[in-house]
C-alpha cells in the first residue's frame, strides 16, 4: 500500500481538520472523510448524545472500529477526532495506512475557534480553556508520534495550509 494514496488529518478539536480535509480532497480530486461524521451517521446519533449515552469509553470504542474500517480505504481524506489518536490501535492504523498530517494550533486560536460549539462534548465544562491544555499536554505527543508532517494552522489561511500540505506530498512523490 502507497502511503501517499490516504491522507489522514490529525490534530486538536479546532485545528481545521475538517474544514482543511474538505479543501484538501477537493483540490486532490480524492474523496473526503471526517470520522466523527461517520460515527454519527453510521449510528443515527450526535456525538454529543453518544458521550451522554455511552460515556467517552463506549465512543472511542466506536471511533476505533470507524478509523479502522475508513484507512483501509485507498484515495481518502481523512479528518479524524481530536481524540483519536488515543488509542495506540488507531496510531498503528493511521501511521501504516496514509500520509498522516498534524495540523497543529496553538491553546489561545483553538479557544478562540470553539468557544461557541456545543457539539463538542469534552469542553462542556466551567473552564474549556483549562481543558483545552491539559487535552494538549497529554495529546500533543502522540500527534507529533503519528504525524508524517505537522503543520502550524495559527497564521495560515485555509487556503494557503491546503497548498502547503499539497506541496509536501508532491515532494514527498518525487523522493
Amino acid at each position: 500500500m502507497n502511503k501517499l494514496n490516504n491522507i489522514f488529518l490529525v490534530g486538536p478539536m479546532g485545528s481545521g481538520k475538517t474544514t482543511i480535509g474538505r479543501q484538501l480532497a477537493k483540490s486532490l480530486n480524492r474523496e473526503f472523510v471526517d470520522s466523527d461524521h461517520e460515527i454519527s451517521h453510521r449510528t443515527g446519533a450526535d456525538i454529543p448524545w453518544i458521550f451522554d449515552i455511552e460515556g467517552e469509553a463506549g465512543f472511542r470504542e466506536r471511533e476505533r472500529a470507524v478509523i479502522d474500517d475508513l484507512t483501509q480505504r485507498q484515495g481518502i481524506v481523512l479528518a479524524t477526532g481530536g481524540g483519536a489518536i488515543l488509542a495506540e490501535e488507531n496510531r498503528k492504523a493511521l501511521s501504516s495506512r496514509g500520509l498522516t498530517v498534524y495540523l497543529a494550533a496553538s491553546i489561545e486560536q483553538l479557544f478562540k475557534r470553539t468557544a461557541k460549539d456545543r457539539n463538542r462534548p469534552l469542553l462542556q465544562t466551567d473552564d474549556p480553556r483549562a481543558r483545552l491544555e491539559a487535552l494538549m499536554l497529554a495529546r500533543d505527543p502522540l500527534y507529533r508520534d503519528v504525524a508524517d508532517l505537522i503543520v502550524d494552522t495559527d497564521d495560515r489561511s485555509i487556503r494557503s495550509t491546503v497548498e502547503y500540505v499539497i506541496d509536501e506530498i508532491t515532494k514527498l512523490q518525487s523522493s
